[in-house]
Order: C-alpha cells, then sequence, then structure tokens
C-alpha cells in the first residue's frame, strides 16, 4: 500500500538514495532539506511516516521531534543519525521517535524499519487490536488506546508514542510481568538491533510520570530478573525499585 514519506535530510546524495527506495516500493516521498521546512510539511501534508535526519540546519532533528510531540502529531518518526551513542539515540526515543538509525545504514534494513513502522501505525489506524474499543484500567491509572489517551486519578499524562506503547501493553494484563524482550516487541518488532536499554529508559521516564514518588514505585515494578509488571497500589502490592 502507498505511503506518504516526507524525508528531511540536507545531505542530497543521502535524501536522493532514500528517495529512490521509497519510490521503488510504492510510496509518494516529498524530500526537505531543514528541520523548518520538515515541520511545514508535516502540518500540511499530515503524512504517513517521517525519516528525519538528526543534524539539519534551522533546527535539528530533535528539535522537530519534540515540537511535533508538543503538537499532539503522532507521525510515526524514524530517525537518521551519525551520532552512535546510546545517550544521544535514547533522547531521540525519550521526546517521542518511533525508531533510530545510525549512519552508515544498510538501504535495505533502512526499508525494513519503514515497512515495520507503517504496518504498525495502519494497524493502530484501523483498530484492529482487540483492546482498541475501550479503556484500560489498573487502578487510578487509565489508557484509552482508541484516544491514544492516559490518566491517573483523573490527571492528564502526556506519553511518548513508545511510552504508550509499553504502558498500553502492560495494562491489557495487569500483574503479569512482561519481559523486557516482550517489551521490545512491542516497540519495535522483532528487531535484533535495538538494545534492551531502550526499554529501562521508556520505564524510567514512565515512572516519572505516573508513580508519585519514582524512586519507590508502587505502580510500575522491576521484577528482578525477569522484567516489569502494572499493577494497583491500592491493592496493597510490595514495592519494588
Amino acid at each position: 500500500m502507498c505511503a506518504n514519506v516526507i524525508v528531511a535530510e540536507d545531505d542530497e546524495k543521502q535524501a536522493e538514495l532514500v528517495r529512490r527506495y521509497l519510490e521503488h516500493e510504492g510510496h509518494a516521498v516529498t524530500v526537505v532539506g531543514d528541520g523548518l521546512a520538515a515541520l511545514a510539511e508535516v502540518r500540511h501534508r499530515e503524512p504517513d511516516l517521517l525519516v528525519l535526519d538528526v543534524m539539519m540546519p534551522r533546527a535539528d532533528g530533535l528539535d522537530v521531534v519534540r515540537v511535533l510531540r508538543a503538537e499532539h502529531r503522532e507521525v510515526p518518526v524514524l530517525m537518521l543519525t551519525a551520532r552512535s551513542t546510546e545517550d544521544d539515540l535514547l533522547l531521540g526515543l525519550d521526546l517521542g521517535a518511533d525508531d533510530y538509525m545510525t549512519k552508515p545504514y544498510s538501504p535495505r534494513e533502512l526499508m525494513a524499519r519503514v515497512r515495520t513502522l507503517l504496518r504498525r501505525s495502519r494497524r493502530g489506524a484501523q483498530g484492529a487490536e482487540p483492546v482498541a474499543d475501550q479503556a484500560l484500567r489498573c487502578g487510578a491509572l487509565v489508557v484509552d488506546p482508541d484516544r491514544h489517551e492516559v490518566s491517573v486519578g483523573g490527571r492528564s499524562v502526556d506519553c511518548t508514542p513508545g511510552e504508550f506503547r509499553i504502558l498500553a501493553a502492560m495494562a491489557t494484563e495487569p500483574d503479569r510481568v512482561f519481559t523486557r524482550q516482550r517489551l521490545l516487541e512491542e516497540l519495535h518488532g522483532f528487531d535484533r538491533y535495538i538494545s534492551f536499554r531502550t526499554v529501562d529508559v521508556h520505564i524510567m521516564n514512565l515512572r516519572k510520570k505516573i508513580e508519585p514518588a519514582p524512586r519507590r514505585p508502587a505502580r510500575l515494578l522491576t521484577v528482578f530478573g525477569v522484567g516489569y509488571k502494572l499493577t494497583d497500589p491500592e491493592r496493597g502490592a510490595s514495592r519494588a525499585w
């Protein structure tokens, strides 16, 4: 199925390479060369996917993601970056990017990542998940997949797309222990290139948003040596770090 894809890349050769591969798979592609142009095109076209370079003039990719998520735009974002340190990569995910690739990258792997993000986006838009027609509750925590909303005790909580997918998965089965591998599959499918550290960062950030005392979590618990679970603290569950 054809998708509307925006490629934001100031390196003309890289942009042309990505454009050719995307068009070969049948997608309609718009190429821009700076961050402000990327923001304008996303607002105008409402694309199915944004392929976004981090290092760009006028506004870098991290600023673009920050603005888009602040505007509550849920376009999937695949970031391309020459920065290879874990902190830089995790910052992009923390801001709301859906996936990342470091340069140099394989164009074939890039297309595989694109297909994964588009499939997941379309599945969500079609409401194919069996839980998408009702809010999920775990005590005072409410996760609404249909509206893509989270609240705790009536207080709205802003989550990045990755944080939301983790929380929605865990809210379908409160008290079930989810391994980090299982949560990685919720985030990126069966992608061997993504680190378990990604899950840990999302969990840490979620605790800051849904726990009264993030350093002493009562709702989003660690099960040491196994993974994480979501529980209702009002039922008297023991705390964990």
